[in-house]
């Protein structure tokens, strides 16, 4: 639990990362960057469905269409702190020249917002939950 409360306040002070190893090429902190800025980009667009949803499926039953806003909305916010960790953990491992962090989370998403999508498809070409 500690090694989890030092990760989260190292988020909040990446500064403290520069007493770690060597500084590495800047071109790959900036991919790094630009990783995270995606990360954060499709966090926002999962944020908007979960919004959507919410708004847009009317005639879909309350409860169906609070579900499929939630898990949105829970993704988005899901793949905004994973976002924060990723970039950490990689930046780290650049730090200390080691091999960069594997993560299962992108595939995880991607099977997640494809069922939503699916899900979501079916509710409203057949008005399931009305």
């Amino acid at each position: 639990m500690a090694s989890v409360v030092a990760e989260v306040r190292l988020w909040f002070a990446p500064e403290r990362l520069r007493t770690e190893g060597d500084t590495p090429d800047y071109r790959f902190s900036l991919a790094n960057e630009r990783t995270f800025l995606a990360w954060l980009r499709t966090a926002m667009a999962l944020v908007g469905g979960g919004f959507a949803v919410d708004q847009f499926l009317p005639e879909t039953g309350r409860p169906l269409r609070l579900a499929l806003a939630l898990i949105l909305l829970a993704g988005g916010a899901m793949c905004a702190l994973r976002a924060i960790n990723h970039w950490m953990r990689c930046e780290r491992a650049m730090r200390r020249g080691e091999d960069l962090p594997v993560s299962r989370f992108p595939v995880v998403l991607a099977v997640a917002v494809g069922v939503v999508a699916l899900l979501m498809v079916i509710v409203a070409a057949f008005g399931w939950g009305g």
